[in-house]
């Protein structure tokens, strides 16, 4: 792997009145990418979706174990790919058993790992030492 161009860790309590901080950094970065040819406004829309999205899971799944959390989101760019890293200190999960939502009878909850998978190019959910992280990797 190359040298990071970028990168930003960001460290917030587990509470969503921080969750448009985390969106509006993934715009930023969406629209200041040097080497990306394709739709910056598209892009920066994903970026904030998944970002919220993601960040909006680890709060809801870490706060059961322990309210005073916190969650740490990682954005790293790369010559060729944006990888974001949201680590949480919940139960964790499998990814590959969450079910694709019900579109003909759509619930408020349950989209979220499914704009993230649709969305970005990569998605893996693993645990480590102390806690889980959700990586996703979009390439550019």
């Amino acid at each position: 792997m190359c040298n990071p161009v970028l990168q930003i860790d960001v460290i917030i309590p587990t509470q969503t009145k921080y969750l448009d901080l985390i969106g509006n950094i993934g715009e930023h970065i969406a629209k200041d990418l040097d080497n990306f040819s394709g739709d910056r406004e598209a892009l920066a829309y994903h970026l904030n979706l998944v970002l919220t999205e993601a960040t909006t899971n680890a709060i809801k799944h870490a706060t059961l174990t322990t309210p005073k959390d916190t969650v740490r989101v990682t954005i790293q760019t790369q010559e060729n790919a944006l990888i974001i890293k949201v680590y949480d200190h919940g139960q964790g999960f499998d990814l590959e058993t969450v079910p694709l939502p019900d579109f003909d009878q759509p619930k408020e909850n349950g989209m979220g790992l499914y704009f993230i998978r649709t969305l970005m190019d990569s998605v893996t959910y693993t645990k480590q030492d102390d806690c889980n992280v959700l990586e996703i990797i979009k390439y550019l």
